[in-house]
């Protein structure tokens, strides 16, 4: 097994608790145009980029996905609007701040891995600290957004780190398959949304009081109570 060479960290959900606030927006810009966005439809857009995010909200209420004035239009509106409610604050996740301090201290690098776009995550970020990360990867600053594997492998380019030494920490869906595609183990803390079982995730119920060793033994595959819960000699093979 390899040393942990890196530790890759999802912000809204994970570190702090702005998917509720993503509600929010979300179901204004639906209601903006005489329409409500549905359970289903905002549980399957957790920890999804704003362009998927604005064409599901238009799908939902009769309006075109695809007109790009109209995508566009949304888009501005849905960024400004979060912005907004962004700059009054947002909540910490329990224990991510002390999480974060933590892994700082022991020295290990850092990415924060979001598909929030960079706009948004300045303004997230002068609540959670520029400093916890020694690079962000934003959702309009890869090729293609979680889940593809594309924003976990630029954090680990950027850093210089082969991605089968990393554990990322996740809390949607969406973005423990873009780590586990892009060969990272995941530490998985569910917030909204519950993430399947798989290979190469490790659950933990929260944040609160986790180290580095926990972080270690989730690479190793195994939960902080040592019990091993992946095989990650199939490595080779995972997709």
């Amino acid at each position: 097994m390899p040393e942990l060479a890196a530790v890759l960290w999802d912000m809204d959900g994970t570190l702090v608790d702005t998917e509720g606030l993503w509600s929010v927006t979300i179901g204004e810009l639906a209601e903006r145009h005489g329409g409500e966005l549905s359970a289903a439809t905002r549980e399957d857009l957790t920890g999804s980029s704003l362009d998927r995010t604005v064409r599901a909200v238009r799908a939902e209420v009769g309006l075109d996905p695809d007109d790009p004035q109209g995508v566009a239009a949304d888009g501005r509106w849905l960024t400004d609007r979060t912005a907004e409610v962004f700059g009054r604050g947002v909540p910490w996740r329990p224990g991510a701040r002390a999480a974060l301090a933590a892994v700082r201290a022991a020295g290990l690098p850092t990415a924060l891995v979001t598909s929030t776009y960079r706009e948004l995550t300045e303004v997230a970020l002068d609540t959670i600290g520029r400093g916890f990360f020694d690079v962000t990867v934003c959702g309009d600053e890869v090729s293609a957004t979680k889940p593809d594997p594309a924003p976990y492998r630029r954090a680990a380019e950027l850093l210089g780190v082969d991605p089968h030494a990393c554990v990322a920490v996740e809390d949607s869906p969406t973005g423990t398959r873009s780590a586990v595609a892009a060969g990272a183990t995941v530490l998985v803390v569910p917030a909204e949304v519950a993430v399947a079982a798989g290979e190469r995730r490790v659950r933990r119920s929260s944040l609160v009081g986790l180290t580095v060793a926990d972080l270690r033994a989730a690479l190793a595959g195994e939960t902080p109570d040592g019990v091993a819960v992946a095989d990650h000699r199939t490595r080779a093979g995972a997709h």
